[in-house]
């Protein structure tokens, strides 16, 4: 059973095609999970395309009973690393972009 207020919490949730992006897990998967009462699920539309809203916590358990926990623990870090990449290549144009202008200002002074 899911805490009192977790399907409330930010991060806490997340839908099936998140869930297939950041663990690799299949809609098929969630669905197995669901029938077997092992994850919690709430029912969801954006623009008339359904999905399933489950629990990360739930999820993260299930998918480390079914595949195991080092398969859970090299997907978490795959997710973290792309965001770290992804996170350093946005900083790195901003400091391209901000060089850029310090020379501007720097050459309009002169």
């Amino acid at each position: 059973m899911a805490e009192y207020g977790e399907w409330n919490r930010k991060g806490a949730t997340l839908s099936d095609v998140t869930a297939k992006a950041e663990y690799g897990v299949s809609r098929d998967f969630i669905v197995k999970g669901i029938q077997t009462g092992k994850l919690e699920y709430r029912e969801g539309s954006i623009w008339g395309n359904p999905y399933l809203r489950v629990l990360r916590s739930q999820l993260e358990k299930y998918i480390a009973e079914e595949l195991g926990e080092d398969y859970l623990l090299r997907l978490k870090n795959q997710t973290e690393l792309r965001r770290v990449k992804k996170e350093i290549s946005d900083l790195k144009k901003r400091l391209e972009g901000l060089q850029q202008r310090k020379n501007e200002l720097e050459a309009s002074i002169l």
